[in-house]
């Protein structure tokens, strides 16, 4: 059986993730201390203790959000588990920085500044109000791509950011052109057509600054090869090479998260298992709404991680 570590990007977030690990394994708990000494602050008791609306800042989520699928990781290894093991690993948005991390690409400390820096210069490349998304269930990616090509105007941005599943992307852009997009894709057939909760347009043209600072953060920081190919977001390609993943990285900030080709991509090479690593269920209910036939498990709790080492065992 073929399997793929998979790693969840923002939304997975929530008040008391990864503390039952990082009490139950001491790596899983190292993971947060050095993330902690990173960014020179307790990010782990906002993270366990804190304030939902506080962690739910880009910022702060980004980089809680690795800590936790990093934490996972190390708690999987301590039963014998190694990333080795996974035939690739893939990311949701920031998740590529946490499979990357977990494969060996980067360090644990290397990836949480990233992340905030990531976080805050996706925040800051659009004023507060001037960009929105909206997801659109029911409409497969050609239809998204239409429906929001036509209600791009006068020089708006509108774009598809992630195609998530067969039946949900999530569109990207100037927050009345997504409006727009929001009405057209009801009448288009929609099953839902909704404006997401979010502090910014992420995955568009309007996060150019946002790639910019990226570019110069990555350049400062060491890529080493993954000891497993990574599937990346924007190529929807098995990738080996520092020099390409850095410059898919900050393409990765404007460019779309290709999330449904990924996982087809891996099936396609033979992957049958995928195990998301860290925060929440998502991306198991999307890989299953990919493809009814692939065996998921979601791996956030010490219970998880005995239940899957358990049968990976058998």
């Amino acid at each position: 059986m073929s399997r793929a570590f998979i790693f969840p990007g923002q939304g997975a977030q929530a008040i008391g993730m990864g503390k039952a690990l990082a009490e139950a394994f001491p790596a899983a708990r190292a993971i947060f201390d050095e993330v902690d000494e990173a960014l020179g602050e307790k990010l782990s008791a906002l993270i366990w203790e804190g304030d939902a609306d506080t962690l739910t800042l880009t910022e702060n989520a980004q980089p809680a959000l690795m800590a936790t699928s990093m934490a996972a990781l190390r708690a999987l290894e301590a039963e014998g588990v190694s990333v080795t093991d996974a035939s690739f690993v893939a990311g949701h948005s920031l998740g590529e920085y946490s499979a990357l991390t977990a494969a060996g690409a980067l360090s644990v400390a290397d990836a949480a500044r990233l992340l905030r820096t990531r976080g805050r210069a996706m925040q800051n490349a659009v004023p507060v109000g001037v960009g929105a998304m909206a997801a659109l269930l029911g409409l497969d990616l050609v239809r998204a791509k239409a429906v929001a090509a036509e209600a791009a105007s006068d020089g708006e941005v509108c774009a598809a950011a992630n195609d998530n599943d067969p039946g949900q992307v999530v569109i990207s852009g100037h927050k009345a052109a997504v409006a727009r997009a929001v009405e057209l894709a009801k009448a288009l057939g929609a099953k839902r057509a909704v404006m997401l909760p979010v502090s910014a347009p992420f995955h568009c043209a309007l996060m150019a600054p946002a790639a910019e600072a990226m570019a110069e953060a990555l350049a400062e920081v060491s890529i080493s090869a993954p000891r497993v190919p990574l599937v990346a977001n924007v190529s929807v390609e098995a990738v080996t090479d520092p020099d390409t993943i850095r410059a898919l990285l900050v393409e990765q900030v404007t460019g779309s998260v290709r999330w449904r080709e990924s996982v087809e991509y891996m099936i396609g090479n033979g992957v049958t298992e995928f195990w998301e690593i860290g925060a929440g269920k998502a991306l198991s209910g999307m890989v299953r709404r990919i493809d009814r036939s692939a065996s998921v498990a979601a791996i956030g709790t010490p219970e998880d991680v005995a239940k899957v080492t358990e049968q990976a065992a058998v």
